[in-house]
């Protein structure tokens, strides 16, 4: 029941380039959509911050953040990157991609994270050129 509840809510709100970009890794790579998820999701909420309004002093505040309140916009959305970065590094994700990709295969993820279903979702217009320097960013 949980899934499908979960995919209801996908279908309705989209998921984004996060998930545009874990799903050639999963087709080319192997790697688990999970763990490819939470490698490049706080990379990408870096690129995503100043399309997500206040949405990141909620993140900040729900991941434990205190204070946010008082925070400006650029440090509650620093705080919200921070703090999934750190659960990230708690919970043994790696930090990068380096040991996953090969340089010479960005283009190919980028073409296809591009054309996934899931990035019209992404608050923010991206690109095939944007999307590869998002890739390269966590080599």
């Amino acid at each position: 029941l949980g899934q499908y509840i979960a995919g209801m809510g996908f279908s309705n709100v989209g998921l984004g380039i996060v998930h545009s970009m874990a799903h050639p890794l999963g087709a080319l790579y192997d790697t688990p959509h999970g763990i490819a998820n939470a490698i490049i999701l706080p990379t990408v909420m870096e690129y995503n911050a100043e399309a997500t309004g206040d949405k990141y002093k909620y993140i900040a505040a729900a991941m434990g953040v205190e204070g946010t309140e008082k925070m400006s916009v650029e440090e509650y959305r620093k705080a919200a990157v921070d703090a999934v970065r750190k659960l990230a590094e708690d919970v043994g994700i790696p930090k990068n991609l380096k040991e996953i990709v090969k340089e010479e295969d960005i283009q190919f993820l980028s073409e296809s994270a591009y054309a996934d279903a899931c990035r019209p979702g992404n608050p923010k217009d991206t690109s095939v050129e944007e999307i590869a320097s998002l890739y390269r960013s966590l080599l």
